[in-house]
């Protein structure tokens, strides 16, 4: 059975989406924003996220995957819904829910660059920089972790456990996900 601990509280996190939004008014400073979200962990954090921007706002998703149901990157990234909206000239704001190896986001970095936006940037909850493996890193970075599997606000494993709160570490006595078992409560 998996064990959950609290990392980051309710209130942790609303303390940092506040800061994260006070800086990102600052440097768009009332110019549109294409903010685009990566599903599906990152709709908790963008969801708050975008509800204090104060700049003219619209919002896009994309999916990507490299993890499929497992706990390990495999390091093959494949778009699985792309953008609606057209970047191209427009000022954009791509929005994670945590960066670990750095793969994955290089390569939409990569692709949505491609396509020529006014301007590019990054903004993810929580950032693992121990676990990177290629040069990358946020514009914009909530909170910096050690190198725990997280879940909560989002995060996920196996699709379990997104609609928890807070972000907590999951420690696992065996491989894989099962459910959350009995109604127990974070730690």
């Amino acid at each position: 059975m998996e064990k959950l601990e609290v990392l980051i509280t309710e209130e942790q996190l609303r303390s940092g989406v506040a800061e994260l939004a006070e800086r990102i008014n600052r440097d768009y400073n009332g110019e549109e924003l294409l903010v685009v979200g990566i599903l599906r962990g990152a709709f908790v954090f963008l969801a708050d996220l975008v509800r204090r921007l104060t700049m003219p706002v619209v919002i896009d998703f994309v999916a990507v995957s490299s993890y499929g149901d497992d706990t390990q990157s495999s390091g093959v990234v494949r778009i699985l819904k792309d953008l609606d909206e057209s970047i191209a000239g427009r000022h954009v704001l791509l929005v994670e829910d945590i960066i670990d190896t750095g793969l994955t986001l290089k390569y939409l970095y990569e692709n949505l660059k491609a396509r020529h936006p006014a301007s590019l940037k990054v903004c993810t909850l929580l950032d693992k920089p121990s676990r990177r493996r290629v040069d990358f890193n946020p514009d914009y970075a909530g909170f910096t972790i050690p190198d725990y599997f997280v879940v909560g606000y989002g995060l996920d494993c196996g699709q379990r456990y997104r609609n928890l709160p807070m972000v907590c570490v999951i420690r696992q006595e065996q491989e894989g996900c099962p459910p959350f078992a009995g109604g127990e409560q974070p730690r």
